[in-house]
């Protein structure tokens, strides 16, 4: 059976050749052992992902925040006055997506949108005072976080760069 693998299907990652000479190495798996949940790179990228909500929720609560309203906010505490479409860029989201999140932060009185005066078919988005204060009471969370990761800031560092780098890979 020969299959190409220059793509990724069911998690089986094998790297520009076919399933035979990703078999031939000694360390792959058989197919069967590809076959268990186990050793499916997207199931431990997404049971970790559970796992970081329940860690994440009760420290967002505390600020009337859902994960990825925390991420736009965090996003323009880097930088205020952002448009819609660099919020998505930087968030990965579309702006069908992005745009219901910035009506609820509105509604809360973080953030307001405003219609650029230089090309009215953006949109900006900019801090209110009630959103910078957020700030402060939010600057305990990454701490929360790493605490419940319990790796030293050097190994987060490397994981985080590899997972950066497996994102990159998917997207082109």
């Amino acid at each position: 059976m020969s299959i190409s693998c220059d793509y990724i299907a069911n998690d089986l990652l094998c790297f520009n050749g076919t399933l035979e000479k990703a078999m031939a190495k000694a360390d792959t798996p058989s197919p069967e052992e590809l076959m268990k949940l186990d050793n499916f790179l997207c199931f431990a990228i997404y049971s970790a992902n559970h796992a970081f909500t329940r860690v994440y929720k009760p420290l967002l609560d505390e600020l009337d925040l859902t994960y990825p309203q925390y991420l736009v906010m965090v996003v323009l505490w880097e930088k205020d006055d952002q448009t819609v479409g660099s919020l998505g860029e930087k968030l990965f989201l579309e702006s069908s997506t992005l745009t219901p999140m910035l009506k609820r932060l509105e509604a809360i009185g973080y953030v307001s949108r405003v219609r650029d005066r230089a090309d009215e078919r953006q949109v900006r988005v900019r801090l209110t005072e009630t959103g910078l204060a957020l700030k402060a009471k939010a600057s305990t969370v990454p701490c929360g976080i790493i605490d419940a990761i319990g790796m030293q800031p050097t190994e987060i560092g490397r994981l985080k760069q590899e997972i950066a780098a497996l994102r990159a890979s998917l997207l082109r």
